[in-house]
């Protein structure tokens, strides 16, 4: 397995292709709730127009013995963006694009109050835009040379009152969700309100890690992880959400009143307030 030392090396050898400004070690690796084959995930920072993709190919040679396919910007999708995929000594390591220019844009929206979820596959309710400001708040910088991860980070950290607010504010999304899964339910359309269910689970997940000043990076692990909160959420009320959510998920029903009895359910779990 690769150790901290080939890491770093990675990431000086990174940071030395023209066009990318800094490198940092996200996921669960750097929030220490890896699994011992967890992947690293590396986040490749670039700036837009001038990232040199030979060289970025022609590294990932080097490092694994042969040649790897690295998506250009925008390869793997308009927000998961781009990137490559290596096994170097039996570690799997994820090298993940992020335009410099798109992940301040997100800092600064972040602490505004505005986000925004965005088609994209693999995110099964949508690719929140700012969790790219996510990232940079709970990344371990490898090669920052210039300060751009630090000075982003800062800018975001502790978590902005302003995008507490605004999570809370929206669950009055919740409420639509589950009065169109009750029209659903009358026709007994168990598809319609598995998904109504599911997506008015993760907007309520999204709003307790809000309350406790807790970065969401994406859906895995987002409802059962809230249990695990920290501060003053981390109560009854969070572990009873999680409850109500895992068995309506599980169990919704396939006959028009026991769709219904689920769909209450959850709008009956409790909810951070403001």
């Amino acid at each position: 397995m690769i150790d901290q030392r080939g890491l770093e090396q990675m990431a000086r050898a990174l940071a030395a292709i023209p066009g990318i400004v800094a490198v940092s070690l996200g996921g669960s690796r750097a929030r220490g709730t890896h699994r011992p084959d967890s992947d690293f995930d590396l986040g490749v920072y670039y700036r837009p127009g001038e990232l040199d993709l030979a060289a970025l190919g022609a590294l990932a040679a080097r490092w694994t013995g042969h040649a790897i396919p690295v998506a250009g910007p925008g390869g793997w999708g308009a927000w998961v963006d781009g990137g490559a995929w290596l096994e170097v000594d039996g570690t799997r390591i994820d090298w993940i694009l992020r335009d410099v220019a798109r992940v301040e844009e997100q800092c600064a929206r972040a602490a505004r109050g505005e986000f925004a979820f965005h088609p994209q596959p693999g995110h099964p309710l949508g690719f929140l835009d700012v969790s790219y400001a996510g990232e940079v708040a709970t990344s371990f910088a490898l090669s920052d040379s210039a300060g751009v991860l630090a000075d982003l980070a800062a800018r975001v950290t502790p978590y902005p009152e302003p995008l507490r607010k605004a999570m809370i504010d929206g669950l009055w999304q919740v409420d639509f969700l589950l009065d169109a899964a009750h029209k659903g339910a009358r026709r007994a359309d168990t598809t319609y309100v598995a998904l109504c269910l599911a997506h008015a689970a993760l907007l309520v997940a999204h709003a307790w890690h809000a309350a406790a000043g807790a970065w969401v990076l994406n859906e895995k692990g987002l409802v059962p992880g809230t249990v695990r909160l920290g501060g003053s959420v981390s109560g009854s009320g969070a572990r009873r959400f999680v409850d109500v959510a895992t068995a309506a998920l599980a169990h919704p029903g396939v006959t028009p009143e026991e769709l219904a009895v689920t769909i209450d359910a959850l709008r009956a779990a409790p909810r951070p307030s403001a």
